[in-house]
């Protein structure tokens, strides 16, 4: 083990918890704005580039994106926080290994999915509620992402590894590289050589490619903590399994988000039309934005929580978790104060449509409503995970999407028609409704696990 290594699992363990939430959230909630905004601009220069129907035709994309996400944090993140916790006990053969394991599972999970999904492009597009207007785009641009799947596995897939391993600065500069390149190819793809959306996709492969190769240059240093190394390739059944339980929240939020999407631009196809899923496309985009900054305080929590866990410090963990919370709800509620603001002005960045600009805002002012609490939400559902704690986290990730949000898309609609009111704006209200119903079920196991940490911390006195 190196020194650097040493210095790094003793700071976990001693330093100032402020210290090391702002140490290394900071670079992963750069790296996470980044990634935001790495999403946004092929929707700006689409709906600029192309038009307001190719935003619906992006939009419709976003359920295979989930997919393939659900599938990428199944690896990634479950990887990340076992490593973490592996590190806090100690155990630095394991975390070792356990980097070897996630390049053949992001491989092998990367090329299966990208074909299985390419065959059945088209039937899967129309499922997702494409019509004969949009699936031309959808279909332009999901071709090429699916292409490069296994590049995007590996890209998130190492990143995760190097937050864990100690290298938060070097994660968010790959993101950071992977944004500011994209930006770049944009509008030469769109507009020089006249791809359209066909080369904004290509733009976003050939951008995370390129900071893929920094990453494997960066792990195959010897000098550090954990590196590419022979032998640590082949499977094993408990570093998999290990990997599998505590990236299952993550992998099923994920999917069911999957669903859900269907759920919703079906939703707003039959009530609003196609112009609706495009609104949906943009308030979803601009509603990531503050989430994955939140994501980024998430990810910045997850060593601290998971190695003073493992370490039996319980007194750290809860200062880290009480630190986050605020933080998130911060971020969040900035979120809403925005939406009631100035909603017009942020959805115009994507289109200059008068009538989806008009749809947009109004969505994300219903959308907005419950922010502030959704940061609440998300970082418990995120701490349980980091802490290993997998069957809360799940059930967390699955409340706010199947108990709460799914019934809404079903009977909301109807609902509101039977009030004499639109339907699709059932479609609408439906989300922070579950975002509150949720935020209440994670307050309440979060009261319970609290408990059972100052019960220890009486016990080691």
């Amino acid at each position: 083990m190196t020194t650097t290594g040493t210095g790094f699992t003793n700071e976990l363990g001693s330093a100032k918890i402020s210290k090391l939430l702002v140490q290394y959230s900071v670079p992963a909630i750069i790296a996470m704005t980044a990634s935001s905004l790495y999403n946004m601009v092929d929707s700006i220069f689409i709906g600029h580039g192309v038009g307001p129907l190719a935003i619906s035709g992006l939009a419709l994309t976003f359920p295979l994106m989930n997919l393939a996400a659900a599938f990428g944090s199944l690896v990634g993140v479950g990887a990340a926080s076992l490593t973490s916790l592996r590190l806090g006990q100690k155990d630095y053969d394991s975390a070792q290994n356990i980097l070897g394991n996630v390049v053949t599972l992001n491989v092998t999970m990367g090329i299966g999915l990208g074909i299985l999904m390419l065959v059945f492009l088209d039937p899967i597009l129309y499922f997702f509620g494409a019509s004969e207007a949009t699936i031309g785009y959808a279909r332009d641009y999901m071709s090429i992402i699916l292409m490069g799947n296994c590049i995007t596995h590996l890209y998130f897939g190492l990143n995760s590894i190097l937050r864990a391993a100690g290298h938060p600065k070097k994660a968010m500069y790959a993101t950071i590289n992977t944004v500011l390149l994209n930006t770049a190819l944009d509008p030469l793809f769109i507009y020089g050589f006249g791809w359209g959306i066909h080369g904004a996709a290509i733009a976003t492969v050939l951008a995370q490619f390129c900071s893929l190769i920094w990453q494997f240059r960066i792990l195959s240093d010897k000098n550090e903590l954990i590196h590419f190394r022979r032998g640590t390739y082949k499977l094993k059944s408990k570093i998999v399994k290990g990997i599998m339980s505590i990236g299952m929240s993550p992998f099923l939020m994920n999917l069911t988000a999957c669903f859900i999407v269907i759920l919703i631009n079906k939703g707003l196809k039959e009530y609003g039309g196609d112009l609706n899923i495009g609104a949906y496309g943009i308030v979803n985009r601009l509603s990531f934005f503050f989430l994955m900054i939140v994501m980024g305080l998430n990810q910045g929590m997850q060593p601290i929580a998971g190695y003073n866990y493992g370490a039996k410090q319980y007194d750290r963990v809860m200062k880290v978790l009480k630190m986050t919370i605020a933080g998130g709800m911060l971020v969040t509620t900035a979120g809403f104060i925005i939406s009631r603001i100035c909603p017009d002005l942020v959805v115009s960045a994507f289109t200059s449509d008068n009538a989806l600009t008009d749809l947009a805002a109004e969505g994300m002012k219903i959308v907005f409503f419950c922010f502030p609490i959704v940061g609440f939400q998300m970082v418990t559902t995120n701490f349980f995970q980091s802490i290993g704690k997998a069957g809360n986290s799940i059930f967390l990730s699955l409340s706010r999407q199947l108990l709460f949000l799914m019934p809404g898309l079903l009977f909301l609609p109807e609902i509101f028609i039977s009030m004499g009111m639109k339907g699709s704006l059932g479609i609408w209200y439906s989300m922070p409704i579950s975002d509150f119903f949720a935020a209440v079920c994670a307050a309440a196991m979060l009261f319970f696990q609290i408990k059972k940490f100052k019960k220890h911390l009486q016990l080691q006195k």
